[in-house]
């Protein structure tokens, strides 16, 4: 599946000085000679030519773009860095990001977010301080399924054609034509995978120094998750009683407007109990070792990280569950500040079998990021469909040349462009169980699906969708380019495509800061 983003005015707010507008905070003074001294104030330089910025620097960035599963997008985003004296540039002393959008097709508001992130480093003598929270409205998010390959991603495997008294007659004037597109290509509507989640999380992370470059490592992580059928207008799903029908099958058949998520349920793979969410309520620990020369825009240095999250009932957790991640990042310097080798590999597991569905999409991350929303798209795997890859056990790897190709001074801004070429991929080492449970199938079909369908067509489905065998190699490649400036606020234009089209096809990605 191709997702398509389109930014129509970030290029045009780049070259503009209010896109980087930057002061010096100082104490009120009224006089014409603290006026004339602050005009005349000169710029100061550090060792390698760059302008260290002080005081208060913001970087705003419209957000303008089209998503072909979820339609355009528009809102805004803010990022403010506290450089202080200067004496840690290019290393803010706190930092801010504010962002605001949100998602429309059909002329209606179907998906939007809003997150508020802070980071500081002073508040608390020798201990830094990440703050992370947000909302987020998703009426259509990604849905493939568990376990990686096992799940089948095929959009020829059933040719649905459908009439309202449920026979496969497609030339009846009762035939939709809005589908026509999808059957005529032998497609399913891109609606059946899809599933609606509200999403509510916030943490609090601290980390402190036990000796050089190595730390320690404590926070705490709230979640509340809300999920739902796929059911918003607009989009490629049936919302009538009609049936899909198997050409090949006769007898297989499900009920118009059915997703896999839907199918899901009935098969007992994913557990009554979990079927609307829960709340995750959990305790991090862990160390890290940090070399990196510069947080943002790293050329040389290691950073690791080691930790384990525990999240059980006394805490308020839904369902109890514990876990581990463990992720290491190597930045190696081919030419000083210009051409860097970037490489992270990452993993994280469950200890024994528990583990709520819906916690899978998300890999942990302590600091001043907030967790990852699946494996697959910008932040994990590029390329790969958002949330292809999900299981107990999932380890990940990228692996990129940077190669910073031009810098230069503009309204007393540092600013660089950056060119990447990249490799990407992940792979489930223990998947959920997902085995076909009978007795789940016959006592949630009634209420959860629509109709009556007998036993036999829900088997028959079950075995085009999940498949006998292991995952494999998910992975991709490709390209980008990324505008920098004052080595902190980053717009990232990255493309990528995968090898193998059970995990979609290219992807297009605007977004900023580095993957990694």
């Amino acid at each position: 599946m191709k997702r398509t983003f389109i930014t129509a005015i970030a290029a045009m707010m780049l070259c503009t000085p209010a896109l980087a507008n930057s002061y010096e905070t100082a104490t009120a003074d009224t006089s014409t000679e603290a006026k004339a001294e602050k005009k005349k104030k000169n710029v100061t330089y550090n060792e390698k030519g760059e302008i260290i910025k002080t005081g208060t620097n913001f970087g705003p960035l419209p957000v303008v773009a089209f998503d072909a599963d979820r339609g355009f997008q528009f809102g805004a985003l803010l990022n403010l860095y506290q450089f202080g004296d200067g004496s840690t540039y290019p290393n803010p002393k706190s930092q801010w990001y504010f962002e605001a959008s949100a998602y429309t097709k059909e002329s209606a508001i179907n998906s939007y977010k809003f997150i508020v992130n802070y980071d500081n480093k002073t508040l608390i003598p020798g201990v830094r301080m990440s703050i992370c929270t947000g909302y987020y409205k998703d009426a259509a998010l990604d849905f493939y399924g568990f376990n990686g390959y096992q799940s089948n991603y095929d959009m020829e495997m059933l040719k649905p054609t459908f009439h309202f008294d449920g026979s496969p007659d497609k030339d009846s004037e009762d035939y939709n034509k809005t589908y026509r597109k999808f059957l005529d290509k032998g497609k399913m509507p891109k609606g059946f995978y899809r599933f609606g989640r509200d999403l509510v999380k916030a943490k609090i992370d601290f980390t402190g120094e036990i000796l050089k470059n190595f730390h320690w490592e404590a926070g705490y992580s709230f979640s509340w998750t809300k999920t739902q059928s796929f059911k918003p207008k607009g989009y490629s799903v049936l919302d009538n009683p009609e049936l899909l029908l198997d050409p090949n099958n006769s007898a297989l058949y499900v009920p118009g407007g059915t997703t896999l998520f839907d199918l899901y349920k009935v098969w007992g793979i994913i557990p009554e109990d979990e079927i609307n969410g829960g709340i995750t309520s959990s305790i991090r620990l862990g160390l890290m070792y940090d070399s990196r020369n510069v947080e943002n825009n790293p050329t040389k240095g290691i950073w690791a990280e080691a930790h384990v999250i525990a999240a059980p009932k006394w805490l308020g957790t839904t369902h109890e569950h514990y876990r581990y991640c463990a992720t290491f990042r190597h930045y190696v310097p081919i030419v000083q500040d210009k051409l860097t080798f970037a490489y992270r590999i990452g993993y994280q597991g469950t200890f024994g079998d528990e583990a709520p569905w819906y916690s899978l999409p998300f890999y942990t991350n302590m600091g001043v990021k907030a967790d990852n929303d699946g494996f697959g798209g910008y932040r994990t795997v590029r390329g790969l469909m958002l949330n292809r890859v999900q299981g107990l056990d999932v380890g990940f790897f990228n692996a990129e040349f940077r190669w910073r190709f031009i810098e230069f001074k503009l309204w007393k801004q540092n600013i660089a462009f950056a060119l990447s070429a990249f490799c990407d991929g992940a792979h489930v080492f223990r998947g959920y169980d997902m085995t076909f449970s009978d007795t789940a199938k016959l006592n949630a079909a009634e209420s959860i699906m629509k109709g009556e369908i007998p036993a036999a067509n829900y088997e028959g489905l079950y075995n085009r969708f999940v498949l006998d065998r292991k995952d494999g190699f998910h992975g991709a490649a490709g390209a980008g380019l990324r505008f920098i400036m004052n080595q902190n606020f980053i717009v990232a234009f990255e493309y990528a495509r995968c090898f193998n089209k059970q995990d979609g096809n290219g992807a297009f990605y605007i977004n900023t800061g580095f993957l990694f």
